[in-house]
């Protein structure tokens, strides 16, 4: 059995082929898409943070508001760039937007990936402390993070304050009991998986991964869980930690899933870089009919590592036939390989 959910970038682009012309119809298709998946009887609804881009960008408000509007599917990103956040800002809004939806929100958050500006972090007042760079200042932006969902007083209060204050010193509201165990790392290596794993973090893998031993993704993918259940373990956390990873699976039923994808299968994992310095290895995508993509994922490590699979989703072409998409999944593929 394994949790499947629909992780989204949210793009939008006035081009006329883009069910989604602007930023208000990706926000507005968000929430009716994570309305038809909690229908369809997905587990998740997730959004990618990209910032200088036509992505989704700012997570809590569309959060909130999917929070509002469902009541079981479980509510997340893959993933919230730290270098870009305030940690107690943002313990803020992840508590009230978790209230609203009940205790269902599973935030990815990681240092980030190459963005659309250079240094973007700093138009937002973000600077390196001596002795870092931005990715550790990411890291440390996470570690303050997870420190103040822990709910602990840290704020010496004022000894005349506008209104009463409960006795000793004061933590952030709203407190949102539970969110620090559903706090996850979007994972690039396996160090970071390690160190993810002894700092209490869930995991996520996405289709892309420094590419470590020239093997295919999803053996890299395979060790790199390994490695972090191996590190969870030997740091004696009590729970048991969740895993996901994210593919691009598509099964082509008609003719409409045909034109779309049925030519643009990438059957191989690529090579690439991420910088001038950092090779990664980005994961094939699957599309063919359900008997072929069975058999395709039944090969596929690191889905079998995983409690966990988000579905990328092609959100431009709109609510009715990425549900389509994810239905597909469901009924054809999901039971085949005991998913379901």
């Amino acid at each position: 059995m394994k949790k499947i959910g629909f992780l989204s970038f949210g793009h939008w682009t006035p081009s006329p082929q883009s069910r989604t012309q602007s930023a208000a119809d990706a926000l507005l298709q968000s929430i009716d898409l994570a309305v038809e998946a909690e229908r369809l009887g997905m587990d998740g609804a997730y959004f990618r943070v990209h910032h200088f881009a036509q992505q989704l960008a700012s997570p809590f408000p569309l959060l909130a508001a999917v929070g509002a509007k469902t009541r079981k599917i479980e509510i997340g990103t893959a993933v919230i760039d730290m270098r870009y956040e305030n940690p107690h800002y943002m313990t803020e809004d992840a508590g009230a937007a978790d209230l609203i939806s009940g205790g269902r929100l599973q935030l990815g958050i990681s240092r980030g990936s190459p963005e659309q500006v250079i240094d973007g972090w700093r138009y937002f007042g973000y600077r390196p402390i001596e002795g870092e760079d931005d990715a550790d200042m990411g890291r440390r932006h996470a570690e303050e993070f997870l420190e103040l969902l822990r709910g602990n007083g840290f704020a010496q209060p004022n000894p005349r304050p506008m209104f009463t204050n409960p006795p000793g010193l004061l933590r952030l509201e709203p407190y949102a009991a539970g969110l620090g165990d559903r706090i996850w790392w979007g994972s690039a290596s396996n160090a970071t998986a390690a160190w993810a794993a002894k700092r209490g973090m869930n995991l996520q893998t996405s289709t892309l991964k420094f590419d470590e031993t020239g093997e295919p993704l999803h053996i890299q993918q395979a060790a790199q869980i390994r490695a972090f259940r191996a590190g969870w373990k030997e740091a004696g956390h009590t729970r048991t930690p969740r895993i996901s990873v994210s593919r691009s699976i598509f099964a082509l039923l008609d003719d409409r899933d045909r034109g779309y994808f049925g030519r643009s299968s990438q059957e191989e994992d690529k090579i690439g870089f991420l910088d001038e310095n950092t090779q990664a290895i980005f994961g094939r995508s699957y599309a063919a009919e359900p008997e072929i993509l069975i058999e395709q994922l039944r090969k596929d490590e690191a889905i079998a590592e995983a409690d966990t699979l988000l579905l990328t989703i092609p959100n431009q072409l709109g609510v009715a036939y990425n549900a389509h998409v994810m239905e597909a999944i469901l009924t054809t593929v999901a039971p085949a390989l005991g998913w379901r």
